[in-house]
């Protein structure tokens, strides 16, 4: 897009240095090797992860399938390049190997598609590119793959009409192979984004930091500058596990799902960067995950006197968990919103065995004593939980 829409100086002038004359988009297919490949590995980092679901782009804005589209000729990873159907070997692993939840994003429009740019041209008054190319690809890897997330994007600034998004969710909600499990976003033709869909995603790195009425997901990146993967980038251009935890923690107090994104090799590989990041937040869910999983938002998201601290509240046990970010220097850590009752409230750190002292302050608010604890003995290293029980 940079390079042949937009022409951008340093693209242009990177593909004249670099390739031969004439040099094609198209000619990047065969290089596309994913010789390193292993699904059975890659399912092991997400495993490792702690995520309960994964979403693998599926086709993107240039076209390019990464299965073996019947509608996709030549312009595939079946026909050119891997010559294997990715899609098929993530979804075999991730199933056999987890219990996480399989979905494929997929792209409506793509941005040089000849069909597409002459519907555009008349102002989507025709629809040849949603008949012939996106909606039977839809349709295919639904009955295919059977996913049981549907992250649709790309609109293409056409409206919902033109690309007969509630036929389509009509048949996948009421007729489809997974139309008990399926789930789908907000990404359904112009005007529909944080308007409609099962959840909401507004816009991409969404954290709005406050509770909303919907539910919705942060999708973001490890990589600050872009989704796919980049030779050129360097070490503070990912975001520290302390940035993915904060992330993490602000995202589902406010009611949201943290989608993080990774951008992997031409040859297969997940860059052991984004390896590192991906292990660091399971081992902090290993330790906290009472706080993330199954849990509701509180009637507060985050604590009024102490910044950096954030509530969710876990219904199964009636647990209040005051997730702080920042290990106070005094070793007291004051709350502001919890009302606990003397003689009844109990406080616990996640991780850490003895029950902690406490005071109320008041009619809300209370001060907690926290362990005094050597790095080693600390439950985990970045951002820590505090189980409240009994609390009003």
């Amino acid at each position: 897009w940079y390079w042949q829409k937009e022409k951008r100086e340093p693209y242009v002038k990177f593909m004249d240095a670099n390739y031969p004359p004439g040099f094609s988009y198209e000619d990047f297919g065969p290089l596309f090797t994913a010789e390193f490949f292993d699904p059975n590995q890659w399912a092991d980092i997400l495993k490792a992860s702690g995520a309960k679901y994964v979403v693998l782009t599926s086709k993107h804005h240039e076209g390019f399938t990464l299965w073996g589209s019947k509608y996709s000729w030549n312009w595939n990873a079946v026909d050119v390049g891997p010559k294997r159907d990715l899609v098929a070997e993530l979804a075999t692993s991730v199933r056999n190997r987890t219990d996480l939840h399989f979905g494929l994003y997929h792209s409506l429009f793509e941005w040089f598609n000849p069909l597409f740019l002459e519907d555009a041209t008349n102002a989507f008054n025709t629809s040849k590119f949603p008949t012939s190319k996106s909606l039977p690809e839809l349709y295919e890897i639904v009955t295919k793959y059977q996913p049981e997330i549907i992250w649709s994007d790309g609109d293409g600034n056409a409206p919902d009409t033109y690309w007969n998004s509630t036929g389509f969710l009509a048949w996948l909600y009421n007729d489809s192979p997974v139309q008990d499990t399926v789930v789908t976003n907000d990404r359904w033709g112009a005007g529909s984004i944080c308007a409609h869909g099962g959840f909401y995603t507004c816009s991409d790195r969404y954290n709005p930091g406050r509770l909303l009425p919907h539910k919705w997901e942060n999708c973001m990146t490890i990589d600050r500058g872009s989704w796919g993967y980049r030779r050129d980038a360097r070490l503070r251009d990912y975001l520290p596990i302390e940035d993915l935890v904060k992330q993490l923690v602000e995202t589902v107090s406010c009611g949201g799902n943290l989608l993080m994104n990774i951008g992997p090799t031409h040859d297969g590989r997940i860059a052991v960067v984004f390896e590192e990041r991906l292990r660091q937040v399971g081992s902090w869910l290993e330790v906290n995950g009472e706080a993330i999983y199954g849990t509701k938002p509180w009637r507060a998201q985050n604590d009024t006197v102490t910044p950096g601290v954030w509530y969710t509240f876990t219904p199964k046990d009636g647990k209040v968990n005051a997730i702080f970010l920042n290990w106070p220097v005094s070793g007291i850590l004051e709350l502001g919103e919890p009302q606990a009752k003397p003689g009844e409230t109990q406080v616990k750190l996640a991780g850490y065995r003895e029950l902690l002292k406490w005071v109320a302050l008041g009619e809300k608010g209370m001060v907690i004593a926290l362990p005094q604890l050597t790095p080693q003995q600390m439950p985990c290293q970045w951002g820590w939980t505090l189980q409240l029980t009994d609390v009003h």
